[in-house]
């Protein structure tokens, strides 16, 4: 068979098949459900999304000044294609800290995601197992990690942890990831306290003190434990009423339909209140340190992945730790206004370890194109996450699937179009610093 018959019946791969399934249900007038743009997919999103929750899944820390740079960074970067490569056919496998993906992408945690559709997480885990993509549970979610276990079959999942101010709490969650199936645990580093969120403080709002995206603790017998000790100790204690008001009826419905149990039943007990109140006192622990991870291969099986890396310093220190994993990421701009960008950090850290430890790359990520750009600039892996979001708030499930399939569409297109062949192809010569920036 000559080279060109064999290039007639190479597999399309995912970009055409994904074009071929729009263009085909748009001959019949139907239209994708979400757009395929980002823009139009974000301002779709705002539509479809209360104040409440679009000020916490899209809003940024101070300024915004971060959010702004993780984008310019991937605007200072422009692709160079190479023409008359003969490349027919893209492999796209690849596989991060011991776990096999079918493309370099996995779906970033996002707690409270309720705040955009019912039993978020749980879609999320569909639609990530329905497209392929890995799916990092969020220690802030809102339906616990064993039922998104469930609805992910063999899936591949992960689990983020928040190291909580509560030790033996941490050795419980380690536990049931690992018995959930989950083939990393992603210690997220830069959340020890909340960062400065306007959006959010302009309208008081705090998802975790309405009991929404505290599955994972609500779930969890260590802190159930905890919070029957803190209820027993405030009824030998005299406090104060709490004022009566509309906002804290409110309050106190959400806490009570959030959490597990009847509605009737959680709504006369004391737990779901006495729950909100422990997680905010515990959920993280602002003292973490290097002597704290320190301990994890004594705790856990799970390979370890350290998120919210930006220093070059901490990059080498974690690599001499012996972590599987790193993510350069600055959580999306919510926690430090004016922090460096995702991207321009990972040019500094691949510098300073090497390219053999496994870095993936977090912030910023709004398309297949984007993907492409992290990769030739050094990540072996992205984190996908406010795009999804998106999705989810327009169209539930269908949404989040839509989202994934076609960002990874339009990856597999930007490798057909420049000629690369698989994922260890892409590296630096298909970028170069953009001139018309």
């Amino acid at each position: 068979m000559t080279e060109t018959a064999a290039s007639a019946s190479a597999p399309a791969g995912p970009g055409r098949e994904r074009q071929g399934v729009v263009y085909r249900n748009g001959a019949l007038g139907r239209r994708p459900a979400v757009p395929t743009s980002f823009g139009d997919l974000e301002r779709a999103a705002r539509r479809a999304s209360s104040k409440r929750a679009w000020a916490y899944v899209a809003g940024g820390a101070g300024e915004g000044r971060t959010m702004r740079n993780n984008r310019r960074a991937f605007d200072r970067w422009a692709i160079v294609p190479r023409m008359a490569h003969g490349v027919t056919e893209r492999d796209l496998r690849t596989t991060v800290a011991g776990t096999s993906l079918s493309s370099p992408l996995l779906l970033a945690p996002i707690g409270a995601g309720a705040l955009m559709a019912a039993d978020s997480d749980l879609a999320i885990a569909q639609a990530a197992a329905a497209t392929g993509v890995p799916y990092i549970f969020s220690n802030q979610g809102c339906n616990s990690m064993e039922d998104c276990a469930a609805a992910m079959g063999s899936a591949s999942r992960w689990f983020q942890l928040y190291w909580s101010s509560d030790e033996d709490l941490v050795d419980s969650l380690l536990r049931r990831a690992e018995a959930a199936g989950a083939e990393a645990v992603v210690v997220t580093l830069d959340t020890t306290m909340l960062g400065w969120r306007p959006q959010d403080l302009n309208l008081g709002s705090l998802p975790f003190a309405r009991g929404e995206g505290i599955a994972q603790y609500t779930s969890d017998p260590r802190f159930l434990d905890i919070v029957r000790q803190r209820i027993d100790a405030a009824r030998e204690m005299v406090t104060e009423r709490p004022d009566v008001t509309l906002g804290a009826i409110r309050t106190l419905l959400s806490m009570t339909r959030n959490h597990p149990g009847r509605f009737l039943d959680n709504l006369r007990s004391p737990v779901p209140r006495a729950a909100a109140e422990t997680f905010l006192d515990i959920y993280s622990n602002p003292g973490l340190s290097w002597e704290h991870l320190a301990t994890l291969r004594d705790r856990t099986r799970l390979p370890i992945v350290l998120k919210g890396i930006l220093h070059p310093d901490d990059a080498r220190r974690a690599v001499d730790l012996g972590v599987d994993a790193l993510v350069v990421s600055n959580h999306g701009g919510r926690q430090v206004d004016g922090s460096i960008a995702s991207l321009d950090a990972l040019l500094d850290i691949r510098a300073a370890i090497g390219r053999e430890p496994t870095v993936l790359l977090d912030s910023g990520i709004r398309s297949g194109a984007d993907v492409f750009v992290a990769l030739a600039l050094g990540a072996d892996a992205v984190l996908l996450g406010r795009p999804y979001m998106y999705g989810l708030a327009i169209a539930g499930r269908q949404g989040v699937e839509e989202v994934v399939r076609n960002v990874i569409a339009e990856f597999d297109l930007t490798m057909a179009l420049t000629g690369a062949r698989s994922i260890a192809d892409i590296d630096e010569r298909f970028v170069r610093p953009n001139p018309s920036f």
